[in-house]
């Protein structure tokens, strides 16, 4: 009987996972995060369509062991170090939207006649925003060191700390729960939380380097002993009573200033994906369809508010702080979805019994509409960007002091000197090129969205502003005058097909400013070099053909004969004024 019983749940197993794969497929082809997909497998596998989920038990297992891992995952990221270096307009950005957020979601679950208590956790739930998927979509686009995505990245740093301020207080609310006992079960809670801080903060000085070197010596144990030590958390706070979500994601916490951090991030991503998809397909088979149909218009409304308002929330704090209107708008758009976290946190009060299931399910509503349509707007962000840029002027203040003072460190501003040459993009090509023009003393301006790179490179004397190459009202304030040559070392993205980061983008934007001088784009492939120099360019460089070229000549004593120039050979010039 048990082997039938054991082979059943291998069967059940089995089938959720070939639906997953199924329906990931089928996400990654609408491009959709796998939260998304996750939760529908939920749902189409739940009562109330094939009614697949009847091991409650062993996939319950596997969700809270995901859930632990998750936020060991999450605790992680939240180094000390890092939080001190996100500077005010994070820590000010993030506490602005929770509590606006908060407060207007608030109103709004009152007014749709949800009691205080139900109000309050909806409230709470909207104001998480995804770093997984922020953090996946800003790399794709390759905008993660942009200003708008390390601003985005850093108050998702506080939303992690709020999420962990939330938990407490969650789990005190738990144990004071129960009668004339309340008050001490609150102290308890609290002094037990108290407790495990102090025994992180200590064991992250004195013990974690030197127990990860240990572990070093042996990589393969590195898994288990991350998933163990997340595990022993888990289960220490569980027992404290202020929760397993609280304890997994300090066991992060006590190992995120060690070496191996990055290592253990890296190796253990694909195990949360596997296990935090038995958490969806849990939250989504609890979910009763007919039940969620009653939520619709209140989830749309709710919806709505999260995808605009947010947005407008964070454009509206970061314009106040002197930034632009686009900065702020790209930022913005990062926070138009809610997170797993939400639904962690409504699950939670649900266990509590705070919450009805249907609160849960009018999140999980909201989480599946936000989103899957936030995905999109950052996903085509600068296309949006452009269509309503020009009703964002109230958000901007005149002059837009913050990124303007970044601009003012480099002799910005009206009566600056003039340059020779602008290079987009300080990487390590641009950066060479960069180096060498200034040791043969050519008056040189770079342009580049790194505030660490722009750091460096300034402390070695070259001129570097804040700013993106695929924002034309940027470069319509720069200072063209005189140059003699613009050279982006941006590469262009993409398969042959003209996006809004494209180096054509950046060549529009010169010549419609009035830019005159001449153009030089980098490639990777050396047959785009005729549709760059159809698109205005007037020379392409080829780093990995150029350097063969000159590699070859080092070895041979011979010039190599010349790769197939854009320009003809009259046209061209030293790259110099």
């Amino acid at each position: 009987m048990l082997e039938i019983l054991s082979d059943s749940v291998f069967y059940e197993i089995a089938a959720l996972l070939v639906l997953a794969s199924v329906a990931g497929i089928i996400g990654i082809v609408l491009r959709q995060p796998l939260i998304v997909s996750f939760i529908a497998v939920g749902i189409i596998a739940g009562p109330s369509a094939l009614g697949l989920v009847q091991a409650e038990e062993h996939i319950n297992l596997l969700a809270k062991l995901g859930i632990a891992v998750l936020l060991f995952l999450v605790g992680l990221k939240l180094d000390l170090k890092l939080i001190r270096s996100v500077g005010p307009v994070a820590l000010i950005t993030g506490l602005g939207q929770v509590a606006f957020t908060s407060t207007i979601g608030f109103g709004i679950g009152m007014a749709l006649g949800y009691d205080i208590v139900t109000s309050a956790y909806i409230a709470v739930a909207l104001t998480f925003s995804s770093t997984i998927i922020i953090v996946k979509l800003l790399s794709d686009k390759r905008e993660i060191d942009s200003l708008h995505g390390r601003i985005a990245l850093g108050f998702l740093i506080v939303q992690d700390i709020v999420v962990v301020l939330s938990m407490i207080i969650l789990a005190a609310l738990g144990a004071g729960a129960q009668g004339d006992a309340g008050f001490a079960d609150v102290a308890w809670v609290f002094g037990c939380a108290i407790a495990m801080l102090v025994f992180v903060g200590l064991f992250t000085r004195y013990v974690a380097e030197p127990l990860v070197n240990v572990i070093a010596r042996a990589p393969e144990l590195l898994v288990s002993f991350a998933i163990g030590w997340a595990a022993l958390f888990a289960a220490t706070g569980d027992f404290l009573g202020f929760g397993k979500e609280l304890g997994g994601l300090l066991s992060g916490v006590s190992l995120a200033s060690t070496q191996l951090r990055e290592a253990m991030a890296a190796r253990l991503a694909p195990l949360r994906d596997f296990l935090l998809l038995f958490f969806f397909i849990a939250l989504g088979s609890q979910l009763d369809l007919s039940l969620i149909g009653d939520q619709v218009g209140a989830a749309l409304l709710f919806s709505l508010f999260v995808l605009i308002g947010n947005p407008l929330i964070v454009l509206a704090i970061m314009g106040a702080m002197g930034y632009r209107k686009r900065t702020g708008f790209l930022a913005g758009l990062t926070v138009a979805q809610i997170s797993e976290f939400s639904l962690i946190f409504m699950a939670m009060g649900v266990t509590l019994g705070h919450v009805s299931s249907q609160a849960l399910g009018l999140v999980t509503l909201v989480g599946l509409i936000t989103i899957a349509l936030s995905t999109y707007m950052i996903t085509y962000s600068h296309q949006l960007y452009a269509l309503v840029g020009r009703f964002l002027g109230p958000f901007e203040r005149q002059g837009t002091p913050r990124e303007a003072m970044a601009q003012s460190q480099t002799g910005g501003g009206t009566g600056r000197a003039r340059h020779d040459i602008l290079i987009f993009g300080l990487g390590r090509y641009g950066g060479a090129i960069a180096q060498r023009l200034k040791v043969r003393g050519i008056n040189l301006l770079a342009v580049d969205f790194n505030p660490v790179v722009i750091q460096r490179w300034r402390a070695e004397g070259i001129d570097v502003l804040y700013g993106d190459a695929t924002d034309q009202e940027f470069i319509a304030h720069l200072p063209l005058e005189g140059v003699g040559w613009v050279v982006s070392t941006v590469p262009e993205h993409g398969t042959g097909v003209v996006h809004d980061n494209s180096p054509h983008a950046l060549i529009h934007a010169l010549r419609d400013n009035g830019y005159q001088g001449r153009i030089a784009i980098i490639s990777h492939k050396e047959d785009d070099g005729q549709r760059l120099h159809d698109a205005g360019a007037d020379l392409v460089l080829l780093p990995f053909q150029d350097a063969a070229d000159q590699a070859v000549d080092l070895l041979t004593g011979q010039h190599c004969p010349p790769r197939l120039k854009v320009i003809e050979p009259e046209d061209q010039k030293e790259l110099a004024p």
